[in-house]
């Protein structure tokens, strides 16, 4: 019965849903997938090492995990995956956090030597997801890319919010997951977290973006990307994304100087302190097609 109704709701606005072996679904002219998969093997986390530059990666990364984005009639691709953002970590080299506990963690595959902190261990990263234009969906259907050419995508600053009342209405939804990208518990000190989540409306889709760092008793960080895209009268015209990225951070000695506690285990949800961090970076985009 369940499941009839869930069938009822997507032919109502006008969606379907992907095969079974795949989840997500079809609507107004996007296709919407996401794929949770396995931890990376020994000898791929060898050629992920390789590939990026880096003799340390985070204790469990979900190399082929990925959220989809594509939009069938211009061929324009959002998506999000480990590999991208940990190329981001690596070219942001952020310097370490100072922490003592720190001094005392060992490397995971030699466990008879001490960590050098010389790198970002807490594998924060800049990255806002990952876009092109698809020259297979595209050059069939509008005749805009060549066989073989690929575009970037383009974000301007602008002064357009995302519509909060919108996402608030009691709209049904019609697809929702969460995908996982890379996590690390720091030794047990903390915890570093990769994630992204979207959910589908009849009328719209967001999805949020959110790296998750706290270091117990010395920092926390929170970077998030927030997107969202509402359907036109006519899901096959050139769609219109919103883009909006938030840093945050702050020491437990700030917080605690404000009043707050200095206790670890009072921030074990990113939702319940945000707004408890100070605001590093701030500012909304919309995508520009290359048309």
């Amino acid at each position: 019965m369940e499941q009839e109704s869930e069938q009822t709701q997507l032919k109502v606005a006008g969606a379907e849903s992907l095969p079974k072996e795949r989840s997500g679904l079809r609507i107004r002219g996007w296709l919407i997938e996401s794929r949770n998969r396995p931890i990376l093997t020994s000898r791929c986390v060898e050629q992920w090492e390789h590939e990026i530059g880096t003799s340390h990666l985070p204790e469990m990364v979900f190399g082929e995990s990925t959220l989809i984005l594509l939009h069938l009639e211009t061929g324009i691709k959002i998506h999000f995956n480990a590999l991208d953002a940990l190329k981001g970590w690596k070219d942001e080299a952020l310097p370490p956090v100072e922490v003592p506990a720190a001094a005392q963690w060992k490397f995971r595959s030699k466990p008879f030597q001490q960590v050098i902190l010389d790198y970002d261990y807490t594998f924060t990263t800049p990255y806002c997801g990952s876009e092109t234009v698809d020259p297979n969906e595209a050059k069939h259907r509008t005749g805009a890319i060549s066989e073989g050419e690929s575009c970037s995508l383009l974000w301007e600053d602008c002064k357009e919010k995302i519509d909060l009342v919108a996402l608030a209405s009691k709209e049904p939804i019609l697809f929702y997951d969460e995908v996982v990208l890379y996590e690390d518990e720091l030794a047990d000190n903390g915890v570093s977290l990769l994630t992204v989540k979207v959910r589908v409306m009849p009328s719209s889709w967001f999805l949020l973006l959110r790296f998750w760092l706290r270091v117990d008793g010395v920092l926390m960080r929170l970077r998030d990307t927030r997107m969202y895209c509402c359907f036109g009268s006519d899901g096959n015209t050139k769609p219109v994304v919103l883009r909006e990225i938030c840093w945050r951070e702050a020491t437990f000695q700030e917080l605690s100087a404000k009043g707050f506690p200095s206790d670890s285990a009072a921030y074990s949800d990113p939702n319940l302190i945000s707004q408890r961090l100070s605001i590093l970076l701030h500012k909304t985009q919309k995508l520009k097609a290359p048309w």
